[in-house]
């Protein structure tokens, strides 16, 4: 197996990042991790954009997010300033498809767009 390169690597390192508790509480953290065009579709189908879910996930009244567990993660480098990543992630028996494309800007590499599918089972699911 080869190593990434090292867009594919930033663009990991950033996701592991907004999986953490902590990441997705600090508003400065996620302002820097997120692009300012960023959208997401989320579990729920719903289409959220970068001040909403900033908004969300900082809410001092929101319930604190459960922390998730990530598998299968794998990235390829589109263009030199584009990387896509997919995994699988999993939290409290809730299992989901990822995808999210990284986009390199002046300020370093940020999340442009996200979309997460659950699932049950996946028979097709590469091992």
């Amino acid at each position: 197996m080869t190593e990434p390169s090292p867009a594919v690597a930033a663009a990991v390192e950033g996701e592991l990042r907004l999986l953490d508790p902590v990441v997705r509480a600090s508003a400065d953290v996620l302002t820097t991790l997120l692009h300012p065009d960023f959208r997401e579709i989320g579990t729920s189908g719903r289409l959220w954009e970068r001040d909403t879910i900033i908004a969300m996930l900082t809410d001092p009244d929101a319930p604190s997010p459960d922390p998730l567990t990530a598998s299968r993660m794998r990235g390829d480098q589109l263009a030199a300033d584009l990387v896509h990543l997919t995994f699988d992630t999993e939290s409290k028996g809730l299992r989901s498809h990822r995808s999210s494309l990284w986009r390199l800007t002046g300020s370093g590499w940020r999340l442009y767009f996200h979309q997460a599918t659950p699932f049950i089972d996946d028979p097709f699911a590469e091992v």
